[in-house]
């Protein structure tokens, strides 16, 4: 979702641009109109040879938020999907790049755009119309989502490191996180920002989850996912701190049609994009299409899971459903009293053996909250026997005075100790 994107561009291309190399294609820069007067303004790519019968089966490329189709470019250049078997076209969204309008964080306003991007390109003589796809990626990923269950009828689509509960992401146990969501609008240049986004910020800064949360519930797809049937690839990270593994894992349990959940290495803090497992995972989303909307070398499977391990050496294990876990606890006694601002440390007993922590961690506590507390915040660590420390997971709740029992979720992810 942040510019730290477009910093990993040179590795990605590094990383797959042999599966490029032969490819000839023409590329046009092309400006396409909405309902609101807007421009927004896309490359559009075709190989450099006489379409199909019935045209060119097409992906859109939607980048993240305050990025631009530059890197959308150099990612679809790279991992061959231009030159090849497709036209492409990527675009920069309302408020980015080269396009007009203001941003309101993929609200109704950008389901519009993306509505008529995928029906320009439709309109097309040279692209099917019946065989249009998305690959979206954080902000891009978001807008595919909101997309599909809005009716867009992409025919296939390929997710990563995105949402589909952005007020489960932003504000979990209905606690904002105020730091997060002004840092995700202060990278949108001030002249950039929808009005509304003045308002959001300040209710971010102040804690008001009654103003935050209409908001997120309407740029949030997993109420509607149940009524979606197009193919789905979704790609969350294993340790993401902004968006978790459970944004994925709700939605696969929902979606109808054929879908694929891969939990890999790339994400947002603490992880990146791209990851040593890129390569691998663009070769799944090609092959993904390659399916859905050419009818190549589909697998029988109607659901699969795909974990790639921490330490990656070139294959994800495959399951048909998200593996067992089963709850291990771990005792952290003893009475604290600090002030506002201050923290307990709790430290357990050696683990006996190695670990691997798969989904939300909860931490439960008894806690007398007074003199003008707002919040209680958990931070999970894991020290390693060389005297490292690991960041495993966080998460807070708001408080009220007066004595109770609590419990704090964390964030899912999935991390070895």
């Amino acid at each position: 979702m942040f510019r730290t994107w477009l910093a990993g561009v040179a590795a990605v291309l590094v990383l797959v641009v042999g599966e490029a190399s032969g490819a000839t294609y023409a590329k046009q820069d092309v400006a396409i109109p909405v309902d609101d007067g807007v421009s927004i303004a896309a490359t559009l790519y075709f190989p450099d040879r006489s379409p199909p019968a019935g045209g060119w089966p097409a992906i859109v490329f939607l980048h993240g938020l305050a990025g631009d189709r530059a890197s959308m470019n150099a990612l679809a250049e790279a991992t061959g999907f231009v030159g090849q078997d497709y036209a492409v076209l990527t675009f920069d969204a309302r408020g980015h790049g080269q396009s007009g309008g203001l941003v309101t964080i993929d609200g109704p306003r950008e389901v519009a755009d993306t509505r008529a991007v995928h029906a320009w390109l439709a309109a097309r003589g040279d692209v099917s119309d019946t065989s249009i796809g998305a690959w979206g990626i954080s902000y891009g990923g978001g807008a595919i989502f909101n997309s599909l269950a809005a009716g867009v009828p992409w025919r296939a689509v390929v997710t990563v490191q995105t949402w589909t509960d952005l007020y489960a992401a932003l504000m979990p146990q209905g606690l904002a996180k105020s730091g997060l969501v002004a840092g995700l609008l202060g990278s949108i240049p001030e002249a950039k920002r929808d009005p509304s986004l003045v308002v959001l910020a300040a209710a971010a800064l102040a804690g008001d989850v009654a103003a935050l949360r209409p908001w997120a519930l309407e740029r949030s797809s997993l109420a509607r996912l149940a009524s979606v049937t197009t193919p789905v690839f979704m790609a969350q990270g294993r340790r993401d701190f902004l968006f978790g593994i459970e944004q994925g894992s709700l939605a696969f349990q929902r979606l109808r049609g054929p879908k694929a959940l891969y939990v890999g290495l790339h994400g947002h803090a603490p992880s990146t994009f791209p990851a040593a497992d890129t390569g691998y995972l663009m070769t799944q989303a090609r092959a993904w299409f390659d399916c859905h909307l050419r009818g190549l070398a589909c697998e029988p499977r109607q659901a699969s899971v795909l974990i790639v391990p921490e330490t990656f050496t070139g294959q994800a294990v495959r399951r048909g459903t998200l593996p067992p876990t089963r709850a291990r606890t771990v005792p952290l006694p003893g009475v604290s009293t600090f002030a506002r601002g201050g923290k307990a440390v709790r430290t357990s007993l050696p683990l006996k053996s190695a670990i691997e922590i798969f989904g939300a961690p909860t931490v439960q506590a008894t806690i007398a909250a007074s003199g003008g507390w707002s919040r209680l915040v958990a931070v999970l660590t894991a020290r390693t026997p060389q005297g490292g420390e690991i960041l495993v997971s966080a998460g807070g709740i708001p408080t009220r005075s007066g004595a109770r029992k609590v419990t704090i979720r964390l964030i899912s992810q999935a991390t070895f100790v």
